[in-house]
C-alpha cells in the first residue's frame, strides 16, 4: 500500500480538544513537522479532521 506524509502547517494552539488529540495520534507534535503514514481509511478520516491545521505533502 502507498505511503502518505503530512505536515502540519498550523499550530494546535486554539483547537479543540479532540483536535489536538487527533494531532497527536498522527504524530505530529510542533509546527511543520512532516510524518510518513500507510494510506488507510482510518487515516484519511483523521485528516479530514484536522484539514485546516495539517497539508498533505507529494
Amino acid at each position: 500500500m502507498a505511503t502518505i506524509k503530512i505536515k502540519q502547517i498550523k499550530s494546535r494552539i486554539g483547537a479543540p480538544k479532540t483536535q489536538r488529540l487527533t494531532l497527536d495520534a498522527l504524530g505530529l507534535k510542533k509546527l511543520n513537522h512532516t510524518v510518513e503514514h500507510e494510506d488507510t481509511l482510518s487515516l484519511r478520516g483523521m485528516i479530514k479532521k484536522v484539514h485546516h491545521l495539517v497539508t498533505i505533502v507529494e
